[in-house]
């Protein structure tokens, strides 16, 4: 893969950038991995947001998707159903990080392929 010019003057111009994606991979392996009340394999849903349960699905696709519509409701529903509130805690820090890691990426994504093309020049 060839770099261009921009694309190293870029590099050069933000040296911390293997810092911050470092940062950024903690914070998803401490959200999915580290300890905690809600499963592993239900964070990671949250996180992916998919196959949520459907005492969870309104609040963790809100969250993910439509943050200013979650409402008092949503925490009812899925407290009702018999989670925690550390556990919703977790699940709905899941679900934020996990959308908030998907625009990252894609952001990182966009400016790759810009860069290659030559359009960050």
């Amino acid at each position: 893969m060839r770099r261009s010019r921009a694309g190293e003057e870029a590099e050069s111009a933000v040296p911390d950038e293997g810092k911050k994606l470092a940062a950024h991979r903690a914070l998803v392996d401490r959200v999915l991995n580290g300890e905690g009340r809600a499963s592993p394999e239900l964070r990671a849903r949250a996180f992916d947001n998919v196959a949520i349960p459907p005492s969870l699905h309104a609040l963790i696709d809100k969250v993910a998707t439509r943050q200013g519509q979650v409402t008092d409701a949503d925490f009812a529903v899925a407290k009702a159903s018999g989670f925690s509130e550390d556990q919703l805690f977790e699940l709905v820090i899941a679900a934020a990080v996990g959308q908030s890691a998907r625009l990252y990426e894609a952001g990182l994504a966009a400016l790759a392929e810009a860069t290659v093309n030559g359009e960050a020049e």
